[in-house]
């Protein structure tokens, strides 16, 4: 009974979390399932999987109905990260982990600092709205409106090869290499698309659900997933991220910035440290 409401309280803060950042919650569960409750590595991934779909069905609904995410965005983008993961699932043991490990490790210090420019930078938040020839091809311009600053804003978006190639990279590395790619997603339109935050965070949501629940398919045949784990941890991460859903959308972009480079320094360094044979 108190492993149970443990698992709740976990899937509810990481489902609340994962929804205000568009980062799904694997980095909080699995370390909490397996160092703390002595799972196995194999049930702690694929509840893993099971959370992040959840964080996507209980965020999505909230965002689609307040019209914050950009589902032409998240359908193009989308192409890439799946043909990113199917080659790294096949190209696995044909490229050195560790020298992957310290590459998309040193991405995300990179994707630090240029974040930590923008949380520091005087103007506040820019929204781009200038014209792009693909952007205006594909209508991928969109309308949100922000509670926090009690406006609509009208976005456009730029270098959308760029945020494709970074897309299809973090696919590649989700497959090569087991990990969850939803800070890779942010990052590709927030920092090279120039995506406003809180589109970008409730895009990354939906994208997120769609890889995780093709994942989950092979989890589930191999017999990964507990029912007893992913059952009451699926309730508590879809309460978390119906809630999460509706703070992030009252959260100044500023607020989220400053909770998102923790985070991403985290599995920066984490990663890079990996790729030496350092485990933390």
């Amino acid at each position: 009974m108190n492993s149970m409401l443990l698992i709740l309280l976990m899937g509810l803060f990481a489902g609340c979390l994962g929804a205000i950042l568009g980062i799904g919650g694997g980095m909080i569960i699995t370390p909490i399932l397996t160092i703390m409750m002595g799972l196995d590595i194999k049930y702690a991934i694929g509840a893993s999987i099971i959370s992040v779909i959840a964080t996507s069905s209980g965020s999505t609904i909230a965002y689609l109905k307040d019209d914050m995410l950009n589902l032409r965005v998240a359908m193009f983008l989308e192409i890439a990260t799946t043909v990113g993961a199917i080659m790294g699932a096949l190209l696995v043991g044909l490229f050195s982990s560790s020298f992957l490990y310290v590459l998309f490790g040193f991405f995300l210090l990179y994707s630090t600092y240029n974040m930590v420019r923008k949380l520091m930078d005087k103007k506040g938040e820019n929204v781009y709205v200038g014209h792009d020839l693909i952007v205006d091809k594909l209508k991928l311009s969109n309308t949100y409106y922000d509670k926090s600053e009690q406006k609509q804003v009208d976005y456009s978006m730029k270098n959308v090869p760029g945020g494709f190639i970074m897309m299809w990279a973090a696919g590649l590395a989700s497959g090569l290499l087991g990990i969850g790619s939803g800070a890779f997603k942010v990052i590709a339109m927030d920092t090279i698309m120039k995506m406003p935050l809180k589109p970008s965070s409730a895009t990354s949501n939906l994208m997120m659900g769609v890889t995780a629940a093709a994942s989950a398919t092979v989890y589930f045949f191999n017999g990964s997933i507990r029912p007893d784990i992913a059952g009451p941890l699926a309730i508590g991460v879809l309460v978390g991220a119906t809630i999460g859903a509706r703070i992030m959308q009252v959260l100044k972009p500023k607020i989220i910035r400053m909770i998102f480079i923790p985070i991403i320094l985290y599995m920066g360094v984490q990663m890079v440290l990996k790729g030496f044979g350092v485990n933390l």
